[in-house]
């Protein structure tokens, strides 16, 4: 299972790569969008228990409207205050998970399904508009929350005896969230340097984003309990659907851009 896992990381991680050091902008932003829109349609899969395609495929086009929406008229609302609309929204999931997880609100499932991906794009979309290191900056958030992911799983595979949240993911550990947490940091230091940002600012952002990321992790596995599924879909072998693989950066996108944004790193 580890070893399709890391095949099928590096098939995907490889073209991302090469996508980020290489390709223009405009390029970036269309593969973004083809990999949100097919989360669109995994999480309209959310919304009943067997949704027509019909429906599916209206909620992607929902989305897709959205989307183009704010990439050709991005000042019909403030980036600054869409995210922070985000990162409010990931508040709220936050107390979802720790006081209510066997709530279900299922007839808000479309709502939160463009609460949850929108801002992504705006977050992103942000990034590569309004920074000459966008990209490089798009991929020390994916760094940041790959490095979580990973630190996690085998910290909580060696370590983990306490559980983090048992009624939605009984798999995650606090240990785990420990282990991820330091690998991060270490990612965070570098990044720090190559930036020329501050390091402590830098560093409190990317604790405060991969925090968030957990979150985005568990929000998708709160909402996959609920709808009964194990994965969002099989399209990915080892790792489940596109949701499953973007739920932590979800949520990490929004913070992470809103931070840099407030630290004067990024200015619209």
């Amino acid at each position: 299972m580890l070893r399709q896992r890391v095949i099928t990381a590096l098939i995907i991680g490889l073209p991302v790569l090469a996508l980020l050091l290489y390709a223009p902008a405009v390029w970036l932003q269309i593969a973004l969008g083809i990999i949100l829109l097919l989360g669109a349609w995994e999480w309209s899969g959310f919304v009943t228990q067997q949704p027509s395609v019909v429906v599916r495929l209206l909620y992607v086009l929902l989305i897709a409207a959205l989307m183009a929406a704010w990439y050709f008229k991005p000042t019909i609302v403030s980036a600054y205050t869409l995210l922070f609309a985000a990162v409010l929204w990931w508040i709220v999931a936050s107390a979802w998970i720790v006081f209510a997880p066997h709530s279900s609100a299922r007839w808000m499932t479309p709502l939160i399904g463009i609460v949850v991906l929108l801002p992504v794009w705006i977050a992103l979309g942000t990034l590569l508009m309004n920074h000459s290191q966008g990209a490089y900056f798009i991929l020390c958030l994916l760094l940041l929350v790959v490095s979580t992911d990973v630190g996690a799983y085998f910290f909580g595979k060696a370590f983990g005896r306490h559980k983090l949240a048992a009624q939605v993911s009984p798999g995650k550990t606090w240990e785990g969230v420990v282990g991820g947490v330091l690998s991060a940091m270490v990612v965070a230091l570098l990044a720090a340097h190559w930036f020329g940002i501050q390091l402590f600012s830098f560093a409190l952002l990317s604790l405060i984003t991969v925090s968030f990321s957990i979150v985005g992790d568990l929000t998708e596995s709160l909402f996959k309990r609920h709808a009964g599924l194990k994965d969002s879909s099989n399209i990915l072998p080892g790792h489940g659907g596109v949701l499953d693989r973007i739920d932590s950066i979800t949520a990490a996108a929004p913070v992470f851009v809103y931070g840099l944004i407030y630290l004067n790193v990024v200015t619209l």
